[in-house]
This record gives structure tokens, sequence and C-alpha cells, in this order.
């Protein structure tokens, strides 16, 4: 598990770029914590690392939003950005191609991951944001499930 402390939303975005070094095709993050505490801020620093020309922004209300980008292969890589929080029933998910999106050599992101935590595949990294004791102070962990696996 790593952990960082954050103090501003560039700082977050900063810190998603670089995790996004790790991520390969096919690589699910399930992006937990309360409104405002960092999520979005963070894809768009992963975003960012793989070249998105597009503007990043929560697809809270659409659930999905697809991002053109361009993998540490140098070959074009989707990323889709999932957002959970106003999801009510699974069908929703899988309306939206949910099964085909978690199971694909693309790089999926998925905010409010507790709400389709039954749906989650098993191998994944988890990102934890909590507030600091400061103002703009975020604490973001990351543990790479299951536990100590490359």
């Amino acid at each position: 598990m790593n952990s960082w402390t954050t103090t501003s939303a560039d700082e977050t975005i900063r810190l998603g770029e670089s995790f996004a070094s790790h991520l390969l095709r096919g690589s699910v993050v399930a992006l937990y914590g309360d409104l405002g505490a960092g999520k979005t801020q963070f894809v768009k620093g992963v975003c960012r690392a793989f070249g998105v020309r597009t503007a990043v922004s929560s697809p809270t209300f659409v659930l999905l939003n697809r991002y053109d980008g361009v993998g540490h292969d140098g070959g074009e890589i989707l990323l889709y950005h999932l957002d959970c929080y106003r999801v009510t029933s699974l069908n929703e998910i899988y309306d939206i191609g949910y099964e085909e999106i978690i199971n694909g050599n693309e790089i999926c992101l998925i905010e409010w991951a507790e709400k389709v935590e039954g749906l989650l595949p098993e191998r994944r990294y988890d990102v934890r944001f909590e507030y600091g004791p400061e103002e703009h102070q975020r604490l973001i962990r990351v543990t790479r499930t299951p536990e100590g696996i490359a």
C-alpha cells in the first residue's frame, strides 16, 4: 500500500498523472471517497498521462465518459470513466455495457466504486480519498488487490 498527502487540486492531478505509469491495458481503478475528495482530479491526471486532449469531467449525470488516449506502447487506448454516484440499480450499469468495459483491453476508472463493489474484478487498484486535517489537504491511499500482486 502507498499513501500520499496532497494540498491542492493540482497536486492531486499530478499524483494521478504519476500513478498512470502503473496502468496497463485492461487495468481497473476503483475510486472511493466523499464528494469533493479529489476523485475526479485524480482521473484528470491519469487522463493527462495518457495524452487525453478533451476536457475531463465527472460523468455524474451520464454515468460514463470515454476518452481517447495514447498507451504506453504508443498505440491508441480508450479510458472509460464511470461515476456510479447516481446508480440506483445494477441494471443501469449493465445497460451501458459494463461487462465489456470492465473485461476489455482498455483502462477503466470507476468513481463511487462502492456502489458496484460486487461487480468489480478481483484484480484492480483501489484508490481511497479522505479529507485531511487541514483545509484542501487530501489523504490518498492506493492498494493493489489482491494484496501483494505485481
